[in-house]
């Protein structure tokens, strides 16, 4: 089972950018994933949630700017982020549990939550 992110970079206040994940070894078709964050000296804080049944949740800070998706026939997990702040700036990384159908929307937020991680990728935003 291996999660691998891609697309983040650096861009300036107010900009875009859309970060993926790819699955691999996972019935991707039946569990949730979700985005998480960590800044510097900060705990890793959920973002987003997708789950089996179409249900969305983000965390207040980023509603109406980042949009997830989750593309089954190509074990994708998107992120769309518009309206970066300096404060979006962080290490974001995609997690699971790759047991079907184990998604707890009432502890989405907690790490202890997703046991399988990938390996992160940054996102600067700058004033």
């Amino acid at each position: 089972v291996t999660l691998a992110e891609s697309g983040g970079g650096s861009v300036q206040a107010g900009g875009s950018l859309r970060l993926s994940c790819t699955a691999s070894g996972l019935s991707f078709n039946l569990i949730c994933m979700t985005w998480f964050r960590q800044a510097p000296e900060k705990e890793r804080e959920g973002v987003a949630l997708i789950i089996t049944d179409g249900r969305i949740f983000y965390r207040d800070a980023v509603k109406g700017r980042f949009t997830i998706s989750k593309d089954n026939t190509k074990n994708t997990l998107n992120l769309q982020m518009n309206d970066l702040k300096p404060e979006d700036t962080a290490m974001y990384y995609c997690a699971t549990d790759p047991r079907p159908f184990t998604c707890d929307p009432v502890k989405w937020t907690e790490v202890s939550s997703f046991d399988t991680w990938g390996q992160g990728t940054q996102v600067t935003v700058s004033s």
